[in-house]
């Protein structure tokens, strides 16, 4: 069993402490306070289900599963004029589905649904931590283990991804790349080590291929130790490519339809991801079978052979992968939805339009990147730093144009940041200017923080709460059940509604949405802009060729006063007003909600339809 030393209190004594037992006691003094942090947090909230529309929209499809939909259709019937293909994977619905039927037995359905939706990211935090105390261990001894333990607390506690009720992809896909950094930096090159990396990265592919470019950096990565070191990286290097070549075929066929086999898709597991994953592991393991003990040179020209060739079948299969993928969106979409979805926003849009986050999605991994660099320049284990330097600049790069990769940044961030602190604490107790050596460490820890720079940021730009505040109220008012108590009472019909209803409306009623923030629903996304910039007798016809729908209108919805402001003389221009058009007919609605209800009138349809 691997052993630590470690120095016991009474001077010049070592003790032997296994390092399992290290790690489960640091993950347990760092998995308490996050729970009781995460479960007050649980205890204040509104709602059992996320803040986000996509924990709202993951619960339907969870639901759809447990009703009797195929494991291989992931289509959103009520979504869209004629339903929406989603995109996401069965294998963050499957655990959510099993955690449902289990509590369902003993807790009847909804609160099956609250304990399973509680549990869920909580079940997350240990291996985070658990993963990320490894990488600090491995990189920097116990004492980077601390830090690297006590940042990633901070991380969950503070941030949304791991909150009681998130039960997106993204806290796996975050456990998963903690997992790939904390194996790659394996000095000991343990050949099980790799291959979980290889796993781990299959399986952050096909869970959210948009950790595609942090997956190929950690391969890159892999087939460079293997083109330096030669025979004796083989054995990783081989482990590495073979599963993650197995683990993607195997997710691939687990999860993708046979009828879809054949289609080229950019945004989710598709032959696409398959071809270039399998490709690329199973050329890593042949090389590092046959060609591990050729020279330096000859290897690296066989890495560079085995990248002409993976390139090759990229251009050859999917080229359209390449470029941007909402640049087929309609401009007006980008407009009034893509341009206000925060996780795909730019660096310069965020300075923009959220300067007070700027701070939070970008100084802790430029803070990292910086020393990273710094530690190359001084020659202080280079070629460590080298390797965090690249797993950490490829997520904050990609935040630079979307800021979804932040998060990553600083997570992968907080491993050289943790053993910056290392050297920085032994200074402040070494030194003889204790006071100035403190304040460095001080500073260095709050600089690695992102909850900081999110305070700091509130506290110059907006005042605290400002924000919050707001988007509270559009969520009450808009979103919630209560929001949604009226639409119930209506027989099922189309929502002609704004896009951040639409995860709602398929939540808390048995309606069809018109809309909902999805790339895969345009159209529907469309009709229902389209509908609220037109003047109000252009919009009655647009209205009817929908059939019957009902019209919901919250004029707190951000969407929808965007709309409103761009077209003050459309038809939700006109609604803000207090105006109702002749056609429509306001439906009955509690008071107090945000929610107005109105349907076609039914002595206007015929006039319309002509």
């Amino acid at each position: 069993m691997a052993e630590a030393a470690v120095m016991s209190e009474e001077p010049g004594k070592v003790v032997s402490c296994p390092l399992w037992a290290r790690l489960s006691w640091m993950t347990f003094f760092c998995v308490l306070p996050t729970v009781a942090v995460l479960i007050f947090n649980m205890t204040r909230a509104a709602d059992y289900v996320g803040s986000d529309n996509d924990d709202a929209m993951r619960l339907v499809q969870v639901r759809d599963l447990l009703a009797g939909q195929s494991w291989f259709d992931l289509t959103q019937t009520r979504l869209g004029l004629d339903g929406t293909l989603m995109h996401w994977s069965r294998l963050i619905d499957l655990p959510l589905a099993a955690l449902i039927s289990l509590f369902e037995p003993i807790a009847g359905a909804e609160r099956a649904e609250m304990i399973a939706l509680a549990i869920w990211p909580l079940l997350l935090v240990t291996p985070l931590l658990a993963t990320m105390g490894l990488a600090g261990r491995r990189i920097g001894g116990p004492q980077c283990m601390h830090f690297c333990l006590g940042l990633t607390a901070i991380l969950a506690m503070t941030g949304n991804r791991f909150q009681a009720g998130a039960i997106d992809h993204h806290n796996v896909q975050l456990v998963l790349a903690a997992t790939m950094a904390a194996m790659v930096v394996d000095q000991q090159y343990k050949a099980v080590s790799f291959g979980i990396a290889g796993a781990a990265a299959a399986l952050a592919v096909a869970i959210g291929v948009e950790t595609t470019p942090f997956v190929a950096v950690v391969g890159l990565v892999v087939a460079i130790l293997w083109a330096w070191e030669g025979r004796v990286f083989a054995a990783p290097a081989f482990a590495f490519g073979l599963t993650l070549a197995a683990t993607v075929s195997a997710a691939f066929f687990l999860t993708v339809p046979p009828r879809l086999y054949g289609v080229v898709t950019c945004d989710d597991l598709s032959i696409t991801f398959l071809s270039l994953s399998a490709t690329s592991g199973i050329l890593l393991a042949l090389a590092a079978m046959a060609a591990s003990r050729l020279g330096r040179l000859w290897r690296f020209a066989v890495l560079g052979a085995e990248g002409l060739i993976v390139a090759g079948l990229l251009l050859g299969i999917a080229p359209e992968c390449l470029r941007d993928p909402f640049a087929d969106l309609d401009p007006l979409l980008h407009d009034l939805w893509l341009d206000g979805v925060i996780e795909a926003q730019s660096l310069l849009s965020i300075a923009v339009r959220r300067p007070a986050a700027l701070g939070t999605f970008y100084f802790p991994g430029l803070f990292a990147i910086t020393i990273c660099m710094w530690r190359i320049w001084r020659g202080e284990r280079a070629g460590l730093h080298l390797n965090l330097l690249v797993l950490v600049a490829v997520n904050w790069c990609i935040a630079l144009m979307q800021v979804r990769g932040a998060i990553f940044a600083n997570l992968i961030g907080i491993l050289p940041i943790s053993l910056l602190l290392v050297d920085l604490r032994s200074r402040w107790q070494e030194s003889t200017r204790r006071l100035r050596a403190f304040l460095a460490y001080l500073l260095a820890i709050l600089a690695s923080v992102p909850a900081v720079w999110a305070v700091a940021g509130e506290l110059a730009v907006n005042g605290v709460g400002e924000m919050a505040a707001n988007g509270q109220k559009s969520a009450d008012r808009c979103y919630s059940s209560a929001a949604m108590a009226d639409l119930r009472k209506i027989k099922p019909t189309l929502i002609v509604d704004p896009s951040n209803m639409g995860a709602s409306i398929l939540r808390f009623t048995e309606h069809r949405a018109l809309s909902a923030p999805y790339h895969r629903n345009p159209q529907g996304m469309l009709a229902e802009l389209r509908i609220g910039l037109a003047a109000p007798d252009e919009s009655a016809p647009m209205l009817k060729a929908l059939g019957e729908p009902v019209l919901a209108f919250c004029a707190d919805d951000p969407q929808t006063a965007m709309i409103v402001k761009r077209e003050p003389k459309g038809l939700y221009g006109r609604l803000a007003e207090g105006e109702i058009p002749d056609f429509l007919e306001p439906l009955p609605v509690t008071a107090g909600t945000g929610v107005k209800l109105f349907r076609l009138k039914a002595n206007i349809l015929p006039q319309v339809a002509e």
